[in-house]
């Protein structure tokens, strides 16, 4: 990547944590150029990256070979389809970090032999601790997939799935994930203040018992139910505890709250997509 023309569509949150995450593996910033409309962000991009920032998308994919389209999905369609006759002439791999638009979608506003690769990365990638789902079509070449595959593991992990539905479960569960821990570690806080802890002590021991599962349980061999079990001695504290939440259904709520997410990833694909 460290000789390779990058264009990033959209300067927000992901575009930036992409960037940055590049520029610590090696990509120097005068290889990446960012279309950004909004003019503080541009600044900002500029500043804190010294990576060429314009409000000419035109200008920021002429000659890429890669181009990042990160921006919200319901405006993949208008900032992709003015580009359609130089993306069609100059073919740059597409990676598509919009949440739920399709890839025929996409295509139909690149143009039908632009190499697609759709993209679900998660919030964490902010930090570097990302997780990333991948689809791409067998038109995409091998070559096509590992330039695509490197610009995410920039933020952390990668996967590829089999079929572009599943990046709906990807959604539902990496993408959306992040808010369910933090709710329950919420939640969590909350019930401790009730029981006597002071807020800070709860909160900071909440955070830190986020963080620190999360790191055990990635270093682990991903057998969360042993894990689990390890942590629960029978009679003891934990035991009450997830006695509890099995007694209200909590496989059945986790269950019905991951169908409702992959549901609504497969709504946007219609709502923000162009019709079939």
């Amino acid at each position: 990547m460290s000789t390779t023309r990058l264009a990033f569509l959209g300067g927000g949150n992901m575009g930036r944590a992409l960037i940055g995450g590049l520029l610590r593996h090696g990509t120097r910033p005068e290889h990446i150029w960012v279309g950004e409309s909004v003019d503080s962000a541009r600044e900002a991009l500029s500043r804190d990256f010294g990576v060429h920032s314009t409000a000419d998308n035109v200008a920021a994919v002429e000659n890429a070979t890669l181009v990042v389209l990160a921006v919200k999905p319901q405006v993949a369609g208008a900032v992709l389809a003015p580009l359609q006759t130089m993306l069609s002439r100059s073919r740059p791999v597409v990676v598509s970090v919009a949440a739920g638009i399709r890839i025929d979608s996409l295509q139909h506003w690149c143009g039908a032999d632009v190499p697609v690769v759709r993209a679900m990365p998660n919030r964490p990638a902010l930090q570097g601790a990302g997780a990333t789902g991948l689809f791409a079509h067998e038109s995409v070449s091998t070559v096509q997939r590992a330039a695509a595959e490197r610009v995410m593991q920039a933020v952390g992990e990668v996967v590829w799935v089999r079929a572009e539905e599943e990046l709906d479960v990807v959604t539902a569960l990496s993408g959306s994930g992040p808010a369910y821990f933090f709710l329950l570690a919420e939640l969590m806080t909350r019930s401790a203040i009730e029981l006597g802890l002071e807020p800070a002590t709860a909160r900071r021991l909440a955070l830190a018992t986020l963080h620190g599962s999360g790191q055990l349980a990635f270093a682990s061999d991903g057998d969360l139910a042993r894990m689990r079990a390890e942590v629960t001695s029978k009679g003891g504290t934990t035991e009450a505890a997830i006695r509890t939440f099995e007694s209200a259904d909590l496989a059945g709520i986790v269950a019905r709250a991951m169908q409702a997410a992959t549901r609504r990833g497969r709504d946007m694909a219609a709502e923000f997509g162009t019709p079939d």
